[in-house]
């Protein structure tokens, strides 16, 4: 069987923002009549991008959030509720790329999970360099399809102008390299499997499962959902690539997994 050679997990800082927006479930982010004065949790929501590196290119999977985020999103609205507010100067996309010496040429393609704010970020980066994007055809219709500048969390300003191929359906990528059509958080989301020599099979869900609380058994939605009968069903489609592959799960935006995961530029996956 086909193996990628290595992945690279990239730490991009946080936003924050109210728990509810990721997980609607009962005692955590929906409270009872005995904690109605509480305040509502804000937490930490982890951005990160991954580099697979295998015997046919690079692949950098999603792009995270941009450097201008606070007057990029200022139309939106975005700001105030996910302010990008946990984030060094070392900690953006680009100051990684440069701590682990990979240049932009050196990128083969760049897919995005889905084309929201907080993963199509930093896709204008690559407009004059050799990379591919790559996203689900319907992603792609959908994200230049609406009227005005942007809708919910699909921001033009990100992907306007730029060119993707598109990919439908599940996708044999690059070996090693499998996209899983995830949809649900949005029309087009996908999510990556990858399969290594050493470390087996890593799925990283991007926004189809949030965080591990998301996951389950049982599966909890989350306040931004495009289709909640989408998202159910590409959780459980997930869970039994999992079950079948014993794959490591990385989730989308989880604060705890993200410690726990080997990290770059120091940390990576064979």
């Amino acid at each position: 069987m086909a193996t990628a050679n290595k992945v690279s997990v990239i730490p991009c800082g946080a936003m924050t923002a109210d728990l509810t927006w990721l997980l609607l479930k009962p005692g955590r982010s929906i409270v009872d009549r005995s904690h109605k004065n509480n305040p509502a949790p804000w937490v930490d929501v982890p951005s990160h991008c991954v580099l697979v590196e295998t015997d046919e290119g690079k692949i950098l999977w999603d792009t995270s959030c941009p450097r201008d985020w606070e007057e990029r999103w200022g139309p939106t609205g975005l700001q105030e509720f996910f302010p990008y507010d946990k984030v060094s100067d070392d900690e953006y996309l680009d100051s990684r790329l440069n701590q682990m010496g990979v240049g932009l040429d050196e990128i083969d393609y760049v897919i995005l999970s889905h084309l929201h704010f907080d993963h199509a970020g930093n896709a204008q980066m690559f407009k004059n360099t050799n990379a591919k994007l790559v996203c689900h055809e319907k992603e792609r219709e959908f994200a230049f399809g609406f009227g005005g500048l942007f809708n919910g969390a699909h921001l033009k300003t990100d992907y306007e102008g730029l060119d993707f191929q598109t990919v439908s359906g599940d996708t044999e990528f690059l070996p090693g390299v499998k996209l899983i059509e995830t949809p649900g958080h949005t029309v087009g989301t996908m999510s990556m499997q990858v399969t290594l020599p050493d470390s087996g099979t890593m799925i990283f869900t991007s926004d189809a499962v949030y965080m591990g609380e998301s996951y389950g058994p049982p599966a909890t939605p989350a306040a931004i959902v495009n289709n909640l009968e989408q998202f159910y069903a590409s959780v459980e489609k997930l869970r039994g690539i999992q079950e079948d592959t014993n794959a490591t799960m990385v989730f989308g935006h989880d604060a705890e997994q993200i410690h726990q995961l080997r990290l770059a530029p120091e940390g990576s996956y064979t």
